[in-house]
């Protein structure tokens, strides 16, 4: 694979840190070994995995002369706030749809998000109720903008497309690169699960280096059948898209124990997951994506489901600015 043959617009400053976590492995039992990737890190309106993806994106992009980004996300979406955010850098304006995924829980006066969507200055938002044709939605967008003279370029929710996918690819090579420098043999990964992006990238660029390391994903939304097949599907075109081989189906494994009642919506166990690695580490998780996917990290490193010994990595995608539109579910723990 030559993932310089594509565009980018070189929104990464190098590697994000790779680093072991022992307190938070103690508090597990301290039978496995637990290391965490840090695209939180990564630069951005506060940081997240999206970055990687949106630095394939939008230099398509420009490459097609945009002069506005329209995407779509949840309405606390950390996608569309970096969206937004690299819009504003690239001096493109930004338009977002957001989908009402859970009914009442869209509140314009919202912190979180929300909130940082009008502190830097989204040129609109629309709200559409949960289970709208995203892409229809965003295309009426498009639509009109063009009427209007504009040039418009659409990113898919999540950046979830071969195109946005690449960027996972990369992170998957980087990570691998990280282990050989640090003399560290990693027996698993576990990265949250949702528009598939991030999984589907980290799995082509597994099986493309052949690795052996297997990625387990933590849904946030769907049953394991759906999530399993969305994720399959998107790593055999990312895989034709970089040059990797064939995607084994054996090589998409997901876990959906840990959604809860619904995307967005808090559980227990993802309270508990956000808490113990902050008061272990210091480290912030979102109570969206990388908060549930701890639970689920969490979860099966108490049932045993990693050997002892085992060296386990867990991706954290970013997403804390999220926390402060979810403060009553962690008030009373």
């Amino acid at each position: 694979m030559n993932l310089a043959k594509f565009p980018r617009r070189g929104y990464l400053n190098g590697p994000t840190p790779l680093e072991a976590a022992p307190n938070f492995s103690k508090a597990l039992g301290g039978k496995v070994n637990i290391y965490i990737k840090r695209d939180d890190l990564l630069p951005g309106a506060a940081g997240g995995n999206k970055t990687r993806k949106l630095d394939f994106s939008i230099a398509e992009a420009l490459e097609q002369g945009a002069d506005t980004i329209i995407t779509c996300g949840a309405v606390q979406s950390n996608h569309c706030r970096l969206t937004l955010s690299w819009a504003v850098k690239e001096g493109l304006d930004c338009h977002l749809v957001l989908e009402e995924r859970v009914k009442g829980s869209y509140n314009p006066h919202a912190s979180g998000n929300n909130f940082l969507f009008h502190l830097m200055g989204v040129k609109s938002v629309r709200v559409v109720p949960g289970g709208s044709n995203m892409m229809e939605e965003m295309e009426k967008t498009a639509a009109e903008l063009r009427a209007g003279g504009k040039k418009p370029y659409i990113v898919p929710g999540g950046a979830s497309n071969p195109v946005g996918a690449t960027g996972y690819v990369n992170c998957a090579e980087e990570v691998l690169r990280q282990l050989f420098d640090m003399h560290l043999k990693i027996d698993a990964m576990v990265v949250p699960s949702g528009s598939a992006g991030t999984h589907a990238g980290t799995v082509v660029g597994m099986v493309g280096n052949n690795a052996g390391i297997p990625v387990l994903g933590m849904n946030v939304s769907r049953t394991k059948p759906v999530q399993e097949e969305l994720v399959y599907k998107l790593a055999c075109a990312t895989a034709e898209r970089v040059g990797a081989p064939a995607i084994p189906r054996n090589a998409v494994e997901c876990f959906d124990a840990y959604v809860g009642p619904g995307y967005s919506l808090p559980t227990d166990a993802m309270v508990e997951a956000v808490t113990l690695l902050a008061r272990t580490e210091a480290i912030l998780l979102d109570p969206v994506y990388s908060g549930k996917a701890a639970a689920g990290l969490v979860d099966l490193v108490r049932k045993g489901h990693f050997p002892e010994g085992s060296n386990v990595l867990f991706l954290h995608t970013g997403g804390s600015p999220a926390l402060y539109a979810y403060l009553d579910s962690f008030k009373d723990k």
